[in-house]
Parts: C-alpha cells; sequence; structure tokens
C-alpha cells in the first residue's frame, strides 16, 4: 500500500499559514474514517501488497504460496509462529545473510523488543520503509486530540524522551529500540514545523545517550519554558515518574544552573552545551521560584503548580502501567492521562479515538492500513495448543465479536507472517466497521509454585484490592515486584513492596500490613488458595517492604546492563540472582497474613 504523506507540510521548517493547519487535521480526521469504513477491504489489499512485495523470499517460498496474494491460500498455507520459530532465520540475518529471508526490500535494521528469548532480547528485522508507516500514525494523533483539547497550538509539549547506545550484529546491522531508531531517523530529527508538536527539549537533549546529561538538559529546558508546557508526558507513566523522582534530587543544581545562566559543569556533551548556550540567560526569579516550590515537604500536584498551564499528561497508563495512576494523580492533581496509540516493536497498531477517557475505559482501534491483523480466540479455561498439522482457526479484524478475549497474531511489510505478538485484547465495541479493543495483558504466567498459575493482571489486581487497606493513612504502593520463591518449602508467593506515604507521622500498622498479605491471597485463584488450604502446596504469602528509592536503583541497574530508557518496564517478576540480592537488601519490613485463605472445594 502506498503510504498517504499529505498530511505534513512539504517544505521542512517552513511555517505554513493556519489554514492549512486545519487542512492537514481534517484529511487526518478523513483518512481515518476512510480506513475504519472499509476495514475489510483495505485488509485484503494490506496483505495482497505484503504477499506480492515478498512474493519472491525464502520464506514464502518455503511453505509453497507459489505467488498467491488471497487470504484462503495464506491462511492453509502458512503456519502461525513464534519468535522461537523464527530466531534461526532471524540469526542467520544477523550473521550477515542478505538474501531476502523474509522481506524483498533490504533489512535496514534490527528493533530490540523489551521482550526476551533466552535471556536476550529479541531482534525484529525491519526494512526503511517501516519509518513512514510509523511517522503516518504519529501524524493522526494531534488530529484526534485537537477534537477533544482546545488551544494545543498555542505552547509546547514538554517530553522525557530518551534514546540508548545502539548495538552491531555480526552483519553490520544495528540493533536498538523502536523509539531510539525513530529519534534518531530523519523522519524525526527534520520533522516539519507543527504547532501541535513544539518540543521544549531540543533534539540534542534527546539524542544524547548519557541518561544523566539528556534527563537534566531536558529538565532544565522544561522549567525555563514552565509557562509555554501546555502538556507534559513520557513514553511509559513509570518515565515521567523517574523524571520528578530526578527533579527531587537534583532541584537544587538545576535552579542554580537558572539563577547564573550557566550550565552544570556535570554536562559536557558539546552539542547539549551549544543548544543550551541559546537558551540558558539568567532567571533569578524564576530560580527562586523552583527553589521554593522545590523545598517544600509536600509534592502533590508538583506537575500543576511548576508547569501552571498543563491540560493533560501524555503517559501510557494501561496494563502493567495502570499501577502507577495513583501517584500520577498525586503528582499532577488528577488532570487526564489519555493513552493516545498502540505500537510495539514488531508493529505500530492504532491509536485511542477518544483520548480524554478514563484510563479503565481506554480502547485503541487499529488502523488496517498498518498490517494485516488476525485474531485467535483467547479463553484462560482451555489455552489453544498450536500446531503444523492442525491449524487454528483465527478470525479477521472485521469478523470479531465484541466482549470477546484475542490473542493477536500479525502479517508486515517488514516480512513477519502470522507472528504472535503476544498481547491479549478484549473487543470492546465498534469505530464503523473498525474493532476497538482494551489491552488486557501480555500472555504469560507470572507466578507459580504449584499447579497455580497468576498471571500479570490477577496479580495487579490483588495488589490493588490489598493497597485499600493503606488509603486510610495515606499511603499507597507505587512500585511492586515479586517472585515464586521456590527455596522455602513449600514454596511461596514473595511480593515486594515500595510504598508512598504521604504522612510519615500516620504509617501503616504492621497489623494492617499483615492483612494486606491476607487480602492478596483472598484475591487470587481458586487453585493458589487449594494449594495453600487443602494440599498444602502453596506456602503463605509474603510481602517484602522496601526502602524508597529501590525500584529506582532496579531501573539503574537495568539501564547499565543494556536496557533502552525509553522501553524499560519494572519486571512484575525476577528471577536473576543480583536484582533479588538487591532488592532484599533494601527491606525495611517483612510481613505475612494472619491466617489462611478462604477456600472451599
Amino acid at each position: 500500500m502506498e503510504i498517504e504523506t499529505e498530511f505534513s507540510p512539504s517544505h521542512v521548517g517552513v511555517d505554513p499559514p493556519p489554514s492549512s493547519w486545519e487542512e492537514k487535521s481534517t484529511k487526518a480526521l478523513q483518512f481515518i474514517e476512510e480506513m475504519t469504513r472499509n476495514t475489510d477491504s483495505v485488509q485484503e489489499r494490506v496483505l495482497a501488497e505484503i504477499l506480492s512485495q515478498n512474493a519472491e523470499t525464502e520464506y514464502l517460498k518455503r511453505f509453497g504460496l507459489n505467488g498467491a496474494t488471497d487470504r484462503d491460500t495464506f491462511k492453509t498455507k502458512i503456519p502461525v509462529v513464534n519468535y522461537e520459530d523464527l530466531k534461526p532465520d532471524i540469526q542467520r540475518i544477523a550473521n550477515g545473510d542478505s538474501s531476502p529471508i523474509f522481506s524483498s526490500h533490504p533489512v535496514s535494521e534490527f528493533l530490540t523488543s523489551s521482550g526476551t528469548s533466552a535471556g536476550e532480547r529479541k531482534l525484529m528485522p525491519t526494512i526503511h520503509q517501516e519509518l513512514d508507516r510509523r511517522t503516518l500514525l504519529y501524524s493522526l494523533l494531534m488530529p484526534v486530540m485537537n477534537q477533544y483539547v482546545s488551544d494545543l497550538d498555542k505552547g509546547k509539549g514538554l517530553y522525557f524522551l530518551f534514546i540508548k547506545a545502539e548495538t552491531k550484529t555480526p552483519s553490520g546491522l544495528v540493533a536498538r529500540p523502536v523509539l531510539t531508531s525513530y529519534y534518531k531517523s530523519e523522519h524525526f530529527k527534520n520533522r516539519p514545523v507543527d504547532p501541535y508538536n513544539i518540543y521544549t527539549s531540543p533534539n540534542e537533549t534527546i539524542l544524547c545517550t548519557d541518561s544523566f546529561q539528556s534527563m537534566y538538559s531536558q529538565m532544565l529546558c522544561g522549567l525555563i519554558m514552565r509557562h509555554q508546557v501546555l502538556r507534559v508526558g513520557a513514553v511509559f507513566a513509570s518515565g515521567l515518574l523517574r523524571s520528578i523522582r530526578f527533579l527531587q534530587l537534583n532541584w537544587r543544581e538545576l535552579a542554580h544552573d537558572i539563577s547564573i545562566g550557566t550550565l552544570n559543569p556535570k554536562i559536557t556533551d558539546p552539542s547539549i552545551k551549544e543548544c543550551m548556550g541559546n537558551i540558558l540567560k539568567p532567571k533569578p526569579e524564576l530560580a527562586e521560584f523552583i527553589r521554593r516550590e522545590c523545598s517544600r515537604e509536600n509534592w502533590e500536584c508538583i506537575i500543576t503548580r511548576i508547569w501552571p498551564n498543563t491540560k493533560y499528561i501524555d503517559v501510557i497508563v494501561t496494563g502493567a502501567m495502570s499501577q502507577y495512576i495513583p501517584t500520577i494523580d498525586y503528582y499532577s492533581g488528577g488532570l487526564p492521562k489519555p493513552c493516545t496509540m498502540y505500537a510495539s516493536s514488531e508493529c505500530y497498531f492504532g491509536l485511542n479515538l477518544k483520548p480524554i477517557c478514563d484510563p479503565s475505559e481506554v480502547s485503541y482501534t487499529i488502523m488496517p492500513n498498518m498490517g494485516y491483523f488476525e485474531f485467535l480466540a483467547h479463553d484462560d479455561s482451555s489455552p489453544v495448543i498450536l500446531s503444523r498439522d492442525s491449524p487454528p482457526r483465527l478470525v479477521d479484524l472485521a469478523g470479531l465479536e465484541v466482549g470477546k478475549y484475542y490473542e493477536l497474531i500479525i502479517t508486515t511489510y517488514s516480512g513477519l507472517c502470522r507472528y504472535r505478538v503476544g498481547d491479549i485484547l478484549q473487543v470492546t465495541g465498534f469505530h464503523n466497521a473498525a474493532p476497538q479493543f482494551r489491552f488486557v495483558r501480555r500472555k504469560n504466567v507470572l507466578l507459580s509454585i504449584d499447579a497455580d498459575k497468576t498471571d500479570e493482571a490477577e496479580l495487579q489486581k490483588a495488589i490493588e484490592n490489598a493497597s485499600v487497606l493503606l488509603h486510610e493513612f495515606n499511603t499507597s504502593v507505587v512500585e511492586y515486584t515479586s517472585f515464586a520463591d521456590s527455596k522455602s518449602i513449600p514454596g511461596h508467593y514473595v511480593i515486594y513492596w515500595e510504598l508512598l506515604m504521604k504522612d510519615s507521622a500516620h504509617e501503616p500498622t504492621n497489623e494492617v500490613l499483615n492483612k494486606c498479605c491476607l487480602v492478596m491471597e483472598e484475591s487470587l485463584n481458586t487453585v493458589y488458595r487449594q494449594g495453600r488450604v487443602a494440599d498444602n502446596s502453596i506456602g503463605p504469602l509474603e510481602i517484602r517492604v522496601v526502602k524508597n528509592g529501590t525500584f529506582e536503583e532496579l531501573m539503574d541497574y537495568a539501564i547499565s546492563r543494556g536496557a533502552s530508557i525509553n522501553q524499560y518496564k519494572v519486571p512484575r517478576c525476577v528471577t536473576f540472582s543480583p536484582i533479588m540480592e538487591l532488592l532484599d537488601s533494601r527491606v525495611v519490613s517483612v510481613h505475612f497474613g494472619p491466617a489462611a485463605p478462604h477456600w472451599t472445594p
């Protein structure tokens, strides 16, 4: 499919008249309507184009497609696969095989997934044309948002965006996270001037690989331009909270720089020093304001206190990120938290057409032009076992049913065919003929001691239920992780909590924290509770409260080992010994429930 690009002005750096921005927005919304009204025909065309483009590839020839581009032949011939199935071919590309294995277009780079295979990051081969597709989806976000929030062209966005240093495979192709790829591309660096997408952070601050220098300079710019900021954001909610924590630790140095108009000597990157030289001027009154606000013990509403014109917080707070909502609300005073788009390293999928909604109501509309999408009906009680001999029946995008759960299967222009992303989605409705989805979770089991299987969503719900007991103490769980302790007999779940206590004189008691253990166990499934009560195959759940800042240390450790600051998410289950040792060295109290949970046959 030819990728539409008319939504962006053709002359980089030239401001078009206001009417053309209105025209651009109108065209973008018309494009969304056209795509979603004709979902099935667009999907049929996308599949035909992908198969035609890649007809001579080794992968399609391997399964005897013989140039066919119709759905029926594709579904009959091509198997549903996961990363392990493709790994040998991907490794060939990484080792220098330049033959057309998956795509007729040359592989331009590898995108590293946040998921892992045998402890290593997954490598996703991609082609240069995918940047056009991602840029197209980005171009649709603000026209949608403009329908709900006015005057976003009257100021700037304070977004904390980061890259990581890329690595090279033996082939010479770079391997890097998808956002690093995008930020380092000409599509981003030379993006057209757009009054709806002006950032406080210069490119030089975003493109610095030193995370401290990047964060410091981006925060400095945000403080200097505080009255121009209309929205504050990061990729994930956890990233924004890390930025607030950075401000808590470094406001004195930042205020000093603003007061006298000189840059902290810790900032050594030449390009940052040059661009900051044009921004940083002595502003003693602003510096005094920052000192006054940041020295206060109470940081509630700190975002709106420092950036008073902020209209919303632009971060992902769905899925595992939902646990950060209370803390984001605390720092922002409950500003709207739109989740604007749904994407992964493998493919960019779609966007939220009603962004100003409660996080629990977020639904994403998959754009049918982004790839070919199929769905495997999902039921936790009866998992599907895939077999080459009896391929599963997959449902097309236009044939889904409201309320049902599905696993997402994708076919992309880069050459992935019927690939299991691992995301579980629930259909919530339709926009025209396009289904809308609630992101449920990434398909995996988080904790298991015996026959029990606890996933991330279930653990998250148990923690939410237990944390209700903390409300009267003005305390919340700001971070958590877990592990299945099989060294004890019987084994048991261990949950690490980091707490935010807004009133240090009124801390939750040991008795209450012990009750939190019981509430968590009562919230887990019947198989778990049977193991606890009847089979004695599972020991009592344990909560270990850790010092404040422990999970920031955990992130720093992961980044030091090569994790991307943009894509980093706190692991909800840990098994790596150094991480567990770090957590255990920060424990301040240990808690067990006062009784076993309720269970009846």
